[in-house]
């Protein structure tokens, strides 16, 4: 089996790889009979030098080898015919502006495999960038709450080596006693946390962040339950919000007064009721002057995440009046977060813990015969057509 790792071409330039070169040494390590090439690349967070003294051949020709892995989209023009890619394709969701990249991959009987749907045997994700995102989501946050009431300056995440980097500029800052409020328990939140306990800000119970006034900032970490109630009063569970999510209605309210930062880190599913409304943003006992939006679903259930922002200006402002997007430093402006590409500001640390994963999870399977059917069930395409995972596509692909 000969694995190449192939050059990110699309744009922005993206730094991050799926396996540094120590990941590929302990694949080598592991699965001694595996052959890896990678190929030539003037941006990746790792140079072409780092690969070549850790013992692999760089290149610009992969032509030879049977499985490319990527972080991002491939552009049509680059894609080899024949082979199997590993790669986020943004198709799964039928998202418009990529169909004809899955149509170019069909056209040319390559064999997809999408980082987002390598499952495990309860379809749970076991690859993806979510805590790096939530790492620096939770950085910017607190650096734009720094901007906005002109308590700090501290520099980019992209700036600095890594997440150590990231505590140690947030520790010497000093916080006023604002309450902070993340949604979510899954990747993306739980690497949020890792910055509020990184910088020993106190995490605290929701009743009590709801209830108390504090000396010092303060957090709270809440789930689906804690935010959302059953519109008839029933009691209610997680098993029952998640099969009938339409039975339920926003309770956040309750948070939005109090909280001064909201970080969004929770995972937003189809049916489920907004969070954060236009309505909870103009009520005149609305708290909130800074959301980070880690999760980023333009206009979804954060009502003020009207686009995505970018690495270069991660900041706008929001208007609850009047729902529009102002300077950030409007007086009556909520300074909005909203990057959908966080890990990239972290290209070291989110590729050392990508290819960690991968090789835990995804490698063994081309060694095994894929005995556990994980290559199975994340293939998208075979043979010049979609699996049957995922022939609800067929009508996408056709431009229906």
């Amino acid at each position: 089996m000969k694995f190449g790792i192939i050059k990110e071409r699309k744009n922005p330039p993206d730094r991050r790889v799926v396996f540094s070169p120590q990941a590929l040494v302990a694949l080598k390590n592991q699965f001694p009979q595996a052959e890896i090439k990678v190929e030539s690349s003037d941006i990746r967070v790792f140079s072409d030098d780092e690969y070549q003294q850790a013992g692999f051949e760089v290149t610009t020709d992969l032509s030879d080898c049977d499985v490319l892995f990527g972080v991002k989209e491939v552009p049509v023009d680059a894609l080899i015919p024949n082979k199997k890619y590993f790669f986020f394709s943004h198709t799964i969701k039928k998202q418009p502006y990529n169909r004809t990249l899955l149509q170019a991959v069909l056209a040319k009987n390559i064999d997809l495999y999408d980082h987002e749907t390598i499952v495990d045997d309860q379809y749970k994700r076991l690859i993806g960038f979510g805590r790096y995102a939530g790492i620096v989501g939770a950085y910017n946050g607190l650096r734009g709450f720094g901007l906005k009431y002109e308590l700090f300056t501290i520099p980019k995440a992209e700036t600095l080596s890594g997440k150590e980097a990231l505590i140690a500029k947030l520790k010497r800052q000093i916080l006023p006693p604002i309450k902070i409020v993340l949604t979510g328990k899954g990747k993306v939140a739980m690497g949020a946390k890792e910055i509020l306990d990184g910088i020993k800000i106190k995490e605290v119970q929701p009743t009590d962040f709801l209830n108390k006034v504090y000396s010092e900032p303060v957090y709270t970490q809440i789930d689906v339950l804690d935010y959302n109630k059953r519109i008839d009063g029933n009691p209610s569970s997680k098993s029952d919000f998640y099969t009938n999510p339409t039975a339920y209605i926003s309770d956040f309210e309750r948070f939005s007064k109090v909280a001064d930062v909201f970080m969004a880190g929770h995972f937003y599913g189809n049916d489920a009721p907004a969070i954060l409304t236009r309505e909870m943003l103009q009520a005149p006992d609305c708290n909130i002057r800074v959301v980070a939006d880690i999760s980023c679903d333009v206009d979804g259930p954060i009502a003020c995440t009207i686009r995505a922002s970018t690495i270069a200006d991660p900041f706008f402002g929001y208007l609850p009046s009047e729902h529009k997007e102002v300077p950030y430093m409007h007086p009556a402006a909520i300074v909005v977060m909203s990057v959908d590409n966080l890990p990239c500001e972290l290209p070291n640390d989110a590729s050392v813990g990508f290819g960690e994963m991968f090789l835990k999870h995804v490698i063994p399977a081309f060694f095994t015969n894929d005995r556990d059917q994980l290559l199975a069930r994340a293939q998208l395409t075979s043979k010049g057509k979609l699996t049957p995972r995922f022939a609800y596509l067929k009508e996408y692909v056709e431009g229906s």
